[in-house]
């Protein structure tokens, strides 16, 4: 099932990349500075976007072949500064308060514990570091929708790697002890119903 997910992920998210999430990404990612950690990056879709602000970029997928993918589109955009590592939030293998800013982007719905994850990147994040956030959530400002999440997400876990559909993760990085400086809800266009519901926005630690 990950060497299934990791073949079609792309294909699969190719017109909400066109409708939407390209552009939110450049935006998002034009906050990346410093040295940057990337949780969950997939196959690679943010790694055009990093700017000249950023002085060192990890790339952290822990499955395999999302991982060969990764690599090979590093290799492909010739970027030098970035480094893949096989961490996965919550089992991060780097020494605290080592990053700037670490950036998440449709991951926080698949980790296995969110808060143990979210407290990981904190640790990782020096004083007054930020995590850029781009996540699908639960649909709270619809109801119909959100039973409807509620219902299928049994069976969505088994088929898209864990991806759950009811998450608070606003709520949940702000129990972490983040401070939310930025947050816009808007909905994924082009994406299925049942995964339009997202956020994106930047929090930052404790000085």
């Amino acid at each position: 099932m990950s060497w299934l997910f990791s073949t079609i992920y792309d294909p699969f998210m190719r017109s909400s990349e066109r409708a939407c999430l390209s552009d939110w990404r450049a935006a998002l990612l034009a906050g990346a500075t410093g040295e940057v950690l990337e949780v969950g990056a997939g196959t690679g879709a943010n790694v055009g976007f990093y700017g000249g602000d950023v002085t060192r970029l990890v790339l952290s997928e822990p499955d395999p072949h999302m991982r060969a993918r990764l690599s090979r589109r590093i290799a492909q955009d010739e970027l030098p500064r970035g480094e893949v590592s096989a961490g996965e939030a919550g089992l991060l293998p780097f020494d605290a308060a080592s990053f700037d800013t670490v950036v998440s982007t449709l991951v926080l719905c698949s980790v296995p514990d969110l808060a143990r994850s979210l407290a990981d990147i904190r640790r990782v994040l020096r004083p007054g570091g930020r995590l850029l956030f781009l996540e699908h959530v639960a649909a709270d400002d619809r109801p119909e929708r959100l039973a409807w999440q509620r219902r299928l997400e049994p069976a969505w876990l088994l088929v898209s790697g864990n991806c759950h559909l009811t998450r608070r993760t606003g709520q949940a990085i702000r129990d972490a002890g983040f401070e939310v400086e930025q947050e816009k809800r808007e909905s994924m266009r082009k994406a299925l119903p049942f995964v339009r519901a997202s956020i994106r926005g930047v929090a930052r630690t404790p000085r």
